[in-house]
């Protein structure tokens, strides 16, 4: 951010700021007791409780207890948060109460680091306001432009966009603007910061008013969140449910030590000895996900790969294959890792190890959700230890590892090597066939998540074509 946005962001004098700051910490350290209360006792409205009710939200959760109470008194929030912790329903629910309260388009905005997280925030808003009628519209890359434009036309009174995609609304949509906007959330902060949007933050927060609620909401306190919340936020309550990184307890983890060259005959053993549960198998390439995906198909599984070298509509699909349970297993590159909500997985795989330990965190997050049991196993070939050790010391304790009958699992080993190489054949197939339609398909299949974006763009400079359905972002 400039430094002369960071000073019209917080005019309230620095000293005031930090004295306000330190009183008004909240912070609940851990407790193990199971969450009780409700949202009526929060200072939730009726409607609201009945919507919460239908969502099968019996009450609310920590971060919930301690965000919506301030935030219902009209207050600022940095809200850090473990993931899976319902951080949606800490800022959506006090945004429709005010809603509900004073009727207006173009009410609030929601900015999110990726596509996926989006359209989750948005299907929670419709399903929360469906009784109050809510309209939201979801402004993401790889969506084409001039549908977008209509249905910004149409004022809807809630937008949860991507950074970069907003901007060239603001820059390029006639007649949209967001001067009486009234509700900033930028959830996942730490993430859109970490992709490079930072100059597309700082366009939308001049453009913005001054005068409006701002909720901050990131798993971690980075120095760019740090630096960011200076810039927008006016003497906000801090709301802190985790001091500490750290796992949900209800899951068990686990560590597979084997060699690099048997991880595809440990994983269908897995997937075997486990048949009934669903299952989000991680790796870390695009290629990755889809040669296990390939690989497990001709081994008969229902295998479905999620990653951001796949169209927005292909994401989609994969994903609601898996939410509707047509699929048992999702292969995803860590663009599920954050923020992606599906009630009803029962383990993750860590295939590859993660390359920053953080990730293992919202990687595991995926399962033993909402006060739900799930497992976990993380694969550690012998390249691996160093990057494992890494995660333990993160979370704080070591882990168990997973007990497997090798003989067992070497049965399967020649109807996997077959499988290997018809994999092998079919991977080689689509490169071709992917060659053959020339580098403007190519050019379609970009990165893993909305990342990088921002370094891309202002290398190629201002001279991209303005057309939408061409531009990802």
């Amino acid at each position: 951010m400039t430094e002369d946005k960071e000073k019209s962001g917080s005019e309230k004098s620095d000293s005031e700021d930090q004295g306000s700051d330190e009183e008004q910490q909240v912070e609940i350290r851990e407790n193990h007791e199971e969450d009780t209360g409700t949202f009526q006792e929060l200072g939730v409205v009726d409607v609201l409780c009945e919507a919460c009710a239908e969502l099968k939200w019996k009450h609310p959760s920590k971060i919930q207890k301690e965000a919506i109470p301030v935030a219902l008194q009209g207050k600022d929030i940095i809200g850090l948060a473990e993931t899976g912790s319902g951080k949606t329903g800490a800022f959506a629910l006090p945004i429709l109460q005010a809603l509900l309260e004073n009727p207006q388009r173009y009410f609030a905005l929601i900015l999110t680091p990726t596509r996926e997280l989006a359209f989750q925030i948005s299907e929670q808003f419709e399903a929360l306001g469906a009784s109050i009628g809510v309209k939201c519209a979801v402004i993401v890359g790889g969506m084409d432009m001039v549908a977008q434009a209509l249905i910004l036309s149409k004022k809807p009174h809630i937008i949860i966009a991507t950074p970069g995609r907003l901007v060239d609304h603001l820059e390029n949509t006639k007649g949209f603007n967001l001067k009486a906007l009234k509700y900033l959330v930028m959830d996942e902060a730490d993430r859109i910061l970490n992709m490079d949007f930072e100059v597309e933050v700082d366009k939308i927060l001049r453009v913005i008013p001054r005068e409006r609620r701002t909720y901050l909401f990131s798993a971690t306190m980075t120095k760019k969140v740090q630096k960011l919340q200076r810039a927008s936020l006016q003497d906000p309550v801090k709301v802190e449910v985790s001091t500490k990184y750290q796992t949900v307890e209800k899951l068990q983890q686990y560590y597979i030590f084997i060699p690099v060259k048997f991880k595809d005959v440990y994983l269908v053993h897995i997937l075997n000895e486990l048949a009934g549960n669903s299952f989000i198998v991680f790796v870390s390439t695009c290629a990755g996900a889809l040669r296990v995906a390939l690989l497990l198909r001709a081994l008969g599984v229902g295998a479905v790969p999620l990653h951001g070298q796949m169209s927005q509509q292909k994401r989609l699909a994969a994903l609601n294959k898996f939410k509707s349970k047509a699929r048992s297993v999702l292969i995803c590159t860590d663009v599920a890792s954050r923020g992606l909500d599906i009630p009803h997985v029962d383990v993750v795989v860590n295939l590859d190890i993660p390359l920053h330990s953080k990730d293992y965190i919202h990687r595991v997050g995926r399962t033993a959700r909402a006060g739900r049991a799930g497992k976990a196993i993380t694969f550690v070939s012998q390249y691996d230890v160093e990057l494992y050790q890494r995660i333990e010391q993160l979370i704080g304790k070591q882990l168990p590892l997973y007990k497997t009958d090798e003989n067992e699992v070497m049965v399967l080993q020649e109807r996997v090597a077959e499988a290997q190489r018809l994999t092998k054949i079919e991977m080689k197939e689509l490169e071709d066939k992917k060659g053959s339609r020339g580098k403007k398909r190519g050019a379609d299949s970009d990165d893993d998540t909305e990342e990088a974006v921002g370094v891309r763009r202002r290398i190629k400079g201002k001279n991209k074509n303005k057309h939408g359905g061409k531009r990802k972002r």
